[in-house]
């Protein structure tokens, strides 16, 4: 679950994360799902982002070229 990656990279992080968002549409995540059942129910952008932001502020954030992946640039929250 997002909540727990985002706890996870929280206590080990002292100042900046860069992290990338790899959506359910992206191939290699539909790779991975053709052998397994999807009970990824919040796996999205929004709640990606949500998640993070409980630890981190949200600086900035780029598409990646040529993909529907996005990279963030995240702060941590004290």
């Amino acid at each position: 679950p997002f909540k727990n990656i985002a706890d996870f990279f929280s206590r080990i992080v002292s100042k900046s994360l860069v992290i990338e968002f790899v959506p359910k549409s992206d191939s290699q995540v539909q790779r991975l799902l053709k052998t397994r059942m999807d009970i990824f129910t919040n796996y999205n952008q929004d709640f990606f982002e949500k998640e993070f932001s409980k630890f981190f502020k949200i600086e900035r954030f780029i598409n990646v070229e040529n993909s529907d992946r996005v990279l963030y640039l995240m702060h941590k929250v004290n």
